[in-house]
């Protein structure tokens, strides 16, 4: 009986002992280890406030701000301490249900935790910010937290300049690394993302004291742990702001693009993607709303920059290269003529030239004659020397890829295409390895499979007016504090082209300067200034519709000083006369005379700007009814961005 209650004896003692284990390690890991509870009496007793930093500021040529910053507020939260709000109140001012109300805080604590400060409504508007910070006692747990936000003093340059988001779960995921919490913004298009760590600054915190009531009762330890928020690094482009804003009102009602280059830097003047749209709507609360408008509810895509990622077919602004590559390989030279009846017929098969006469190399490039340049393609590509299409169409590329085409440039935006200059090997998968030049001939008016930017070619433009050299074409010049930012040693190193003698882009210089004086750019002369020019139509179809031809101009000016380099292209807008050599003209005189002169000039900007060429079947065929967009896809888009 007594080994009995031995035994029973020594269980009760193992219970107690073994109970008295499980109390000190949970009493261990509640106070060492686990950081929920530490985290729910640090909020008890302290406050700590984020202070986000001013993002870098982007300045034009002038040193004029084009992206600066304005204060805003959001609304932040901390689940744990907000019982007892005036929930209804708050709602009410907030202009949301209750509904809302408890999804949204069931989202933060997922998020979050429930102890950790977060952001309910962000972006306060003037209004919404007056009305809670007289009600701020109503509602515990919430606070009003200052924030720099951006904004865009001349209404301009979206796709340039691009805008910010707030970082997700996902971002932080990829970017664990690098600093980022709930609340941050971050760049996600155009140079807001290229620059994202030059501009995004660095965070500070304040630290407070809270007595029992949970109310503020000064810095922690005079603030001796605080640490400053650091504003982002100012950027200094090469845009020109008067230049791109006068070249966003001249594509008004267009869908099309605009690149000007300064030829003896690379720094790119303007860039003008249309349709634009005005960038301070994704700024404030209603970001998201204008996003998901933008990219569900507008057919034109004005959230697509045109100007890099985008390619077309350039058209007879082509020709001009396929004129030099012709003289650079002694194929062709300035006295060759070539009789033109209005068509070329040489492939069996006919292809049109609205140019009639018996040209040279120079009216044949100012009068745009589609018959020489395909009698040059074909000598380039039959050249008797090599004997070998594959090798000969391999020379023509080399001299393609010098001129910065089938390759990204490397402009300092996101989502920049490469174009396509199409090989041999590629010819051979379709017509054989006894392809022959009529087979391609198209690729001599700047059609067929070859394909380019609009950045690239006005890029081209500038390697013509610079007899062979080039600038990688970039937007911004320095950063702040220096110009060592590793992106930018690449802008500083000359480019040149495969080797080409000066007298070749002397004889293209002659030819371009010709179309602006009798031939197919006369109607855009600047009075007063040499401007060397080339026009380009490009056939145009969707899905098997015959449309109005793209138009297309590039030219550089002054062709004894070049000072500016331009590529313009209007979608379904007919001959590049009439819409993009008339644009570039006014943009060429607005950059080198810093204004247009004279009543006619003047009204012709008010003319262009009204002139709607705005496809029929863009809105035909693309605008999507409000009830056939799937809600799923809306909240994927508002989440995303």
């Amino acid at each position: 009986m007594s080994a009995f209650n031995q035994n029973r004896s020594r269980i009760v003692q193992l219970i107690f002992i073994g109970a008295f284990v499980l109390i000190t390690l949970q009493l261990i890991n509640l106070q060492v280890f686990s950081t929920k509870y530490k985290m729910a009496a640090d909020n008890n007793a302290f406050y700590r406030k984020v202070i986000y930093p001013d993002r870098g500021i982007i300045f034009d040529r002038k040193k004029r701000a084009i992206l600066e910053n304005t204060i805003s507020y959001d609304l932040v939260v901390i689940p744990a301490e907000s019982k007892g709000t005036d929930t209804l109140a708050l709602c009410a001012l907030l202009n949301i249900d209750t509904a809302t109300y408890k999804k949204r805080m069931r989202d933060l604590i997922f998020k979050n935790g429930a102890v950790k400060p977060s952001v309910f409504e962000p972006l306060l508007t003037t209004e919404n910010f007056a009305r809670l910070n007289e009600n701020m006692y109503r509602f515990p747990g919430f606070t009003l937290s200052e924030r720099s936000v951006r904004s865009y003093p001349y209404d301009c340059g979206a796709a340039v300049l691009g805008y910010t988001a707030e970082v997700d779960t996902g971002f932080l995921r990829r970017h664990k690394d690098e600093g980022y919490e709930m609340g941050d913004y971050f760049g996600t298009t155009g140079l807001e993302s290229s620059y994202e760590k030059v501009l995004m600054g660095q965070r500070g915190i304040k630290r407070f004291i809270r007595d029992n009531k949970g109310r503020i009762q000064g810095p922690w330890e005079k603030g001796e742990f605080d640490t400053a928020a650091i504003a982002g690094r100012n950027l200094y482009s090469s845009i020109d702001v008067e230049l791109q804003k006068l070249g966003e009102k001249l594509m008004e009602n267009k869908v099309g693009s605009i690149v000007a280059i300064d030829p003896k830097t690379g720094g790119i003047l303007c860039m003008v993607s249309a349709p634009t749209y005005n960038p301070n709507y994704l700024t404030g609360n209603q970001r998201k709303k204008h996003l998901v408008d933008m990219m569900y509810f507008d057919p034109r895509k004005p959230l697509l920059n045109r100007t890099v990622s985008t390619t077309y077919s350039p058209g007879s602004t082509f020709k001009t290269l396929v004129g030099i590559i012709g003289m650079a390989e002694g194929v062709i030279d300035d006295q060759m003529t070539v009789s033109c009846g209005g068509s070329y017929l040489g492939c069996g098969r006919r292809m049109g030239c609205h140019a009639a006469g018996t040209f040279t190399l120079k009216p044949a490039i100012s009068k745009s004659c589609n018959s020489y340049f395909a009698v040059a393609y074909r000598r380039i590509l039959d050249n008797a020397k090599v004997n070998n299409r594959d090798i000969t169409l391999g020379l023509f590329n080399e001299y393609a890829y010098s001129f910065g085409l089938g390759k990204k440039l490397g402009v300092d935006l996101p989502s920049e295409r490469m174009g396509n200059i199409p090989t041999a090997k590629y010819y051979q998968k379709i017509f054989g390895k006894n392809w022959q030049a009529c087979n391609i001939i198209s690729n001599s008016i700047g059609q067929g499979e070859i394909t380019t930017t609009l950045t690239q070619l006005a890029n081209v433009m500038a390697i013509i007016a610079n007899k062979g050299w080039y600038y990688l074409p970039h937007l911004i010049d320095s950063v702040e504090g220096g110009d060592d930012y590793e992106m930018l040693a690449r802008f500083k190193v000359k480019q040149r082209t495969k080797n080409i003698a000066e007298s070749i882009f002397e004889e293209v210089h002659e030819g371009m300067q010709g179309t602006m004086e009798f031939g197919t750019g006369a109607y855009a002369k600047v009075p007063g200034i040499n401007v060397c020019g080339k026009t380009g139509t490009v056939e145009n179809a969707y899905r098997g519709e015959s449309l109005k031809d793209h138009a297309f101009f590039g030219a550089f000016a002054p062709r004894e000083n070049p000072r500016i380099a331009i590529a313009v292209m209007c979608e379904n807008a007919g001959y590049g006369a009439t819409s993009a050599a008339p644009i570039a003209s006014l943009l060429i005189e607005k950059y080198l005379r810093d204004s247009i002169a004279g009543p006619e000039r003047k009204a012709k900007i008010e003319q262009l700007s009204n002139m709607n060429l705005i496809p029929p079947q863009m809105k035909r065929l693309m605008k999507p009814e409000p009830n056939t967009i799937k809600k799923e896809n809306i909240k994927k888009a508002i989440a995303k961005n």
